[in-house]
């Protein structure tokens, strides 16, 4: 054993990323391990720990009043439990052979090495920023941190103009338009998809668009951002496409996000072909015994489709960091892999999938039938009821459920989490339509709006046997 932890500790975790997963994590080793028994230093580049990245659109919008409401525990709270954490400290070298890593304080530039018994990496996900012309400009912000949300408050309180260009419309993009079209913006969303959202199938996608547009949103699709174009003064004043200029007094980069793992990289750590970190069920890098990865960082097992994604996603980083903290404690625990739930809105407009998209399944080598089914949120006689659009995949000789996408207004986004259990579950469509969900007027039609699309699923698959 490596007793590099000093003053008779019998040993040393050390903790690259003092967010969801790193500091879930530490303080779940620090609940089944004492402070005798394991020294805990984690280290964290930016000002704030334990931070909810989710809830910053909601932040700038004014949903959320202040930004300490998005923080769960502060550095203080985390310190007051023996967990040494260091704030504005990068980590800038992991040496796997000698068990030590190096940190820079970011402030003052001063180095040292620490050495560690095991280690855990929680680097998170960086936002894409394309290296275009003007991209660096003064008025265009990316929103990863809250040191993200606050630069880009400050840059609406400074800016005069009212219009504002989003770049991306997946999920941080819409749920930005949304903030701005809150804070009285003209929003403009430039995409480069056919429609908004990705992550839902393209006739999917269409109702969302018509859904912004319908808000005020201008919604450019097909659209290939070239370049940033800045004033005299050096700010933004523009995003340009290949066919046209959209003026702009600030711009939202929302294009997504890929895993950090430039330091996993140069240590020779194993990665995936999404760019994540590779774990076993433990979450323990695979071919190291010592060391964990979880959260924005790794890739995870599709339950689904038995293949390796990458979904950055706060509840997976949370999941993954007590699992991974159980483990380091010397307890036993596994992360089975995702089916790839997801929940967004734009104003009113509740949007939700999980599962396969049709490109998903066709990746896979599946063969499987569609059905979209048209309901609504509540007994159509009931005061209030929406329609709801479910899109519902299966596999076309079993009838196992393959993925489910739902646009509609109030009561469709967590509609979503029966198809994920029903996913979890290897559920056939047949078997669905059996499921005993609650039923009264206020809440649902007789058939459940899911339920409306597997029967129609099931009669689809019953077709094509």
């Amino acid at each position: 054993m490596n007793m590099s932890a000093g003053d008779g500790k019998s040993e040393r975790l050390v903790v690259i990323g003092g967010d969801a997963a790193g500091m879930s994590a530490a303080s779940q080793a620090r609940r089944l391990k004492g402070p005798d028994e394991l020294e805990i230093v984690a280290f964290e580049r930016g000002h704030f720990s334990s931070f909810s990245a989710c809830g910053i659109p909601y932040w700038v919008g004014g949903d959320v009043t202040e930004r300490d409401a998005l923080i769960a525990r502060t550095p203080e709270e985390h310190r007051a439990r023996d967990i040494d954490l260091r704030m504005r400290t990068e980590v800038t070298e992991i040496d796997v052979a000698g068990g030590r890593v190096r940190a820079r304080d970011v402030d003052s530039g001063a180095q040292s090495w620490t050495s560690y018994d095991k280690l855990v990496i929680g680097t998170g996900a960086r936002p894409v920023r394309p290296e275009l012309p003007g991209i660096d400009a003064p008025g265009v912000h990316g929103v990863q941190t809250l040191d993200d949300g606050q630069a880009l408050l400050d840059t609406l309180a400074r800016t005069r103009g009212r219009r504002a260009v989003v770049v991306g419309a997946g999920y941080i993009g819409v749920e930005m338009a949304e903030a701005l079209i809150n804070r009285g913006y003209e929003v403009t969303v430039v995409n480069r998809g056919r429609e908004p959202m990705s992550t839902l199938d393209p006739d999917m996608g269409r109702l969302v668009h018509a859904a912004m547009e319908g808000l005020g949103i201008t919604m450019v699709d097909d659209a290939e951002v070239t370049g940033v174009l800045t004033g005299d003064d050096g700010r933004v004043r523009a995003v340009a496409t290949r066919d046209a200029e959209f003026p702009a007094d600030v711009v939202v980069l929302g294009i997504g996000v890929r895993p950090e793992t430039g330091l996993a990289a140069a240590a020779g750590l194993p990665l995936g072909t999404h760019g994540g970190l590779l774990t076993d069920l433990g979450m323990r890098v695979r071919g190291h015994e010592n060391i964990w990865a979880g959260g924005d960082c790794v890739e995870v097992l599709d339950l689904v489709s038995g293949q390796q994604r990458y979904v950055p996603l706060g509840t997976h980083a949370n999941k993954h960091g007590q699992v991974v903290g159980t483990n380091v404690g010397g307890g036993y625990a596994t992360f089975p892999g995702v089916v790839g739930t997801a929940v967004s809105k734009v104003c009113d407009l509740e949007i939700a999938r999980t599962g396969l998209r049709e490109k998903d399944a066709l990746r896979a080598g599946l063969r499987f039938v569609t059905v979209t089914a048209e309901s609504t949120s509540r007994a159509g006689y009931y005061p209030n009821a929406s329609p709801m659009t479910v899109k519902m995949l299966a596999e076309r000789r079993t009838g196992r459920l393959l993925g489910v996408q739902i646009v509609g207004r109030e009561g469709a986004g967590k509609r979503v989490d029966i198809a994920a259990v029903a996913l979890t579950a290897g559920m056939t469509v047949e078997q669905m339509t059996a499921l005993d969900l609650g039923y009264a007027p206020p809440f649902s039609p007789v058939w459940d709006p899911v339920l409306v699309a597997a029967r129609k699923a099931a009669r689809a698959v019953e077709r094509q046997r």
